[in-house]
């Protein structure tokens, strides 16, 4: 059986393409927005206005700033930025009830503990039952009806497959697996690697340059995943190298467009001034790099890109010390 009632935390463009998605499913969605004026446009116009303007909502999704209105919830998404997540759950938790499945959607770690979203739940809602939506997809694509599929990690083997069941449509496919940490794992390090992508284009580096960042950055992934505990399966699936691929190569990614500008001279300043939706990778960055070095993993293309973006080293001088490194077998 299929989870009827479902709340979604935050009203960003991923937030709204998933109540798209699932109130056309027959869900009954509410959905929660940090700003009364979004969550107001959504309810008067059904439009996002803010964050997904140009897209057309079902009307019986209904928006709020108040999350009482969530709190009769047989399950719960969660899209709000990373960093913003411990102070989000921590606002909910009066109105979570126990053993609620609260699906994470957001890909990072926490700059202040170096913890993966999952650890953060367990630390603010200790009595629901984690999960996580990652994989290849773009909010755009998504709230357009166009075929996607992404990965749905639950430990829990039950509750997993009732929410693949209640997250599913036609178009919108979510492939099950147990290894919640190794979704969590390809999520946030993708988003860095996106932006060193990103840099590659807009310096006009090439396509065979673009090929190889993505190729030794899925080996860093994997590195890590292999270090942490992940099961190596689960970084080869939607959530790892299908969502690397996805966000390595469109200006669609809001990281790979950020590495881009970067990679043309712009200034990151610059850049996060004119977004309203968050970068990921620009924080994630940092907490990755010093997460690599606690756990003795080599990660040379995401702490550089950590160095770029803290402005330690300016792009040419990575370029250059990535390009001298030892040379070392390919699977070393």
């Amino acid at each position: 059986m299929s989870y009827q009632n479902i709340g979604i935390i935050g009203a960003g463009a991923w937030g709204t393409a998933l109540a798209q998605t699932l109130t056309n499913s027959g869900r009954n969605i509410t959905i929660w927005a940090h700003e009364p004026e979004c969550a107001a446009a959504i309810n008067s116009r059904h439009e996002n206005t803010h964050y997904l303007a140009g897209h057309a909502l079902n009307e019986t999704i209904s928006a709020t700033s108040d999350f009482t209105d969530l709190s009769g919830s047989d399950a719960v998404l969660v899209a709000t930025p990373a960093q913003n997540m411990r102070r989000t759950l921590r606002n909910f938790a009066p109105y979570a009830k126990d053993g609620l499945p609260v699906i994470l959607c957001s890909k990072g770690i926490e700059i202040s503990s170096l913890k993966f979203m999952s650890e953060v739940l367990a630390d603010e809602l200790p009595s629901s039952i984690p999960a996580v939506l990652s994989g290849p997809s773009f909010a755009v694509d998504v709230v357009k009806g166009l075929p996607t599929a992404v990965t749905l990690a639950c430990a829990d083997r039950d509750v997993g497959a009732r929410l693949v069941q209640s997250l599913a449509a036609p178009h919108f496919r979510p492939y099950y697996t147990g290894d919640v940490l190794g979704a969590e794992i390809g999520g946030a390090v993708k988003n860095v690697l996106a932006i060193v992508c990103g840099v590659v284009a807009g310096r006009g580096l090439g396509r065979s340059a673009h090929a190889a960042i993505i190729t030794r950055g899925f080996a860093e992934m994997t590195r890590l995943g292999k270090a942490l505990g992940c099961r190596p399966e689960t970084l080869i699936g939607m959530c790892g190298l299908g969502d690397l691929v996805l966000t390595c190569s469109s200006e669609i990614s809001r990281n790979m467009s950020c590495g881009m500008a970067l990679g043309r001279g712009e200034s990151l300043e610059s850049i996060m001034a004119a977004r309203v939706s968050v970068t990921e990778g620009v924080e994630t960055a940092p907490a990755l790099r010093q997460l690599a070095r606690q756990s003795c993993v080599d990660m040379p293309i995401c702490s550089a890109m950590a160095s770029v973006l803290d402005g330690s080293e300016d792009i040419d001088a990575v370029i250059k010390r990535l390009l001298s490194r030892e040379h070392k077998p390919e699977q070393a």
